[in-house]
């Protein structure tokens, strides 16, 4: 038994007090009177020896200690409904893998392909969330995590699918006005797009071309997604460095044109991770050599 943890029913009325900042509309919402509501509070700040609300006059107002539990409780109360909903649809049959991915990945790469996935195992339900920074698993719902980076987490078991590959110059044709390719001198004029978490992408590109210490490598707009970055190079408002395996469509219909054809190789790449325990889960097993098998091929991805 977890004597540390409150009832889960106070916990409930706390969370419909806290969300509405009043107790009759809480007592409304969940049929119950107020003095009940009223009650369940008081027994909770008793237990947990801190005060949640202030109360002033006719009106409640959440503590600082109320609003952070508030929010904490409410996360692990919409966890337990999910889960159990989840349960109830999959009526014990099957399982649900929570995976964790960056965006411009799983919208041009890998949910084009799930429905592979999902004729080899229709037993095995993947249900994706974006996620563009690092993160504990111990602090967050997810089973696994598909990220780009230089080597596996710590405290993870996991493997490297694919490198990045050739990292191309790419824009829009409107911004060349009809002058392509370019030289090396006419595309550092032009502006440039970079992506917030590769700030220093452009950077290396000078360095690689020979331009060392060119503030003109820092200069542009800044994007926090690919797919940002990607509409913004369309709709012409500058010169984005993306990896051309993101880039198929874009090209081949020529949305995107390289203006310059001077690739950067990625050395970083995409890895496929989870905690210890669900590592050796048959699910997991299963999704992961079923990437494995749809990687590119090396002659898809230069290394």
């Amino acid at each position: 038994m977890r004597k540390g943890i409150p009832n889960l029913v106070a916990l409930q009325i706390f969370e419909a007090a806290a969300r509405h900042e009043s107790f009759t509309r809480a007592a409304n919402e969940l049929a119950l009177t107020q003095s009940a509501v009223c009650r369940q509070v008081a027994s909770l700040e008793s237990r947990l020896g801190v005060a949640l609300f202030l109360r002033i006059k006719k009106r409640i107002v959440l503590t600082t200690h109320g609003r952070q539990y508030a929010a904490l409780v409410r996360k692990n109360l919409d966890r337990i409904e999910r889960d159990t909903l989840e349960l109830m649809a999959q009526r014990g049959v099957g399982r649900i893998l929570e995976i964790a991915v960056v965006p411009t990945l799983a919208s041009q790469w890998l949910i084009p392909r799930l429905p592979q996935f999902r004729a080899l195992r229709p037993d095995i339900t993947v249900n994706l969330s974006i996620r563009t920074e690092p993160f504990l698993f111990s602090d967050s719902p997810f089973d696994a995590a598909l990220y780009f980076g230089d080597s596996v987490w710590p405290g993870t078991q996991g493997k490297l699918l694919f490198r990045e590959g050739k990292v191309v110059p790419v824009c829009s044709p409107s911004l060349l006005a009809g002058t392509a390719p370019v030289s090396l001198e006419q595309l550092t004029d032009l502006p440039l797009l970079h992506l917030s978490t590769r700030p220093d992408a452009w950077r290396a590109w000078f360095r690689l071309n020979g331009l060392e210490h060119d503030v003109r490598a820092v200069r542009g707009a800044r994007y926090e997604l690919f797919t940002m970055l990607t509409s913004a190079a369309q709709a012409g408002l500058g010169v984005a460095l993306l990896p051309e395996i993101l880039l198929a469509d874009e090209l081949s219909s020529g949305r995107l044109v390289v203006p310059l054809d001077k690739p950067m190789t990625g050395t970083s790449g995409y890895y496929l991770v989870a905690p210890d325990e669900i590592a050796q889960d048959e699910p997991f097993a299963a999704l992961s050599e079923w990437l494995s098998s749809i990687v590119p091929r090396a002659e898809e991805v230069v290394v």
